[in-house]
């Protein structure tokens, strides 16, 4: 037998007793650090994993049991979305849009002084296609223009309405009439278009 085995062996009992424990120890501390503690950690990861995706299962289990209702809901709003956008005018509607709105100064009395289309500014989706107009009319030749334009298909928005330079002209009371009139483009593309 191999020499420092006998010399262990032949150790008082509670000394051989006292190596096996640090023998033991070791290999208990070699194991917790390098297998136990690594295994722990895993398992906490795909505990926290196993959460994860049952969180994410169940709320996919809701959807999927409503998921009539979803696209219900999708359709409607792709319908309100089409509506919408049916009253943004493309590119081709814009010059006809602008001369719909020349008509209409003209149909309700008002002279047409200045009709400038001015620089569109972008926005998200849209572009705002301003136009200053300068008129010439009545008040109420005024009002009844706008409350024409407030009916149109397509939105077209009046600002910056200024009402000055009162004069009679044939009897009536004649108003130079300045404001901006803005209508919308869409910038993006309609697949049905």
């Amino acid at each position: 037998m191999n020499p420092k085995i006998e010399k262990v062996l032949s150790l008082p009992a509670y000394q051989r007793f006292i190596i096996l424990l640090l023998i033991a120890g070791t290999i208990i501390a070699a194991f917790y650090f390098m297998v136990y503690q690594d295994l722990q950690q895993q398992q906490q990861r795909l505990e926290q994993q196993r959460d994860s995706a049952q969180t994410v299962l169940q709320r996919n289990q809701r959807i999927a049991n409503n998921l009539e209702a979803y696209r219900a809901d999708y359709n409607n709003l792709l319908v309100q979305l089409e509506e919408a956008l049916g009253e943004l005018p493309l590119d081709k509607e814009i010059p006809a849009l602008l001369t719909k709105v020349a008509t209409l100064a003209q149909e309700k009395g008002l002279d047409i002084i200045r009709f400038r289309p001015l620089a569109e500014a972008p926005r998200d989706f849209y572009a705002e296609v301003p136009v200053e107009l300068r008129l010439s009319g009545s008040y109420h030749q005024a009002a009844l223009f706008f409350d024409a334009v407030s009916k149109m298909e397509r939105i077209v928005n009046i600002k910056g309405l200024r009402l000055g330079g009162a004069r009679e002209v044939e009897g009536r009371t004649a108003l130079n009439i300045d404001c901006s009139a803005i209508t919308f483009r869409f910038l993006g593309d309609r697949s049905n278009d």
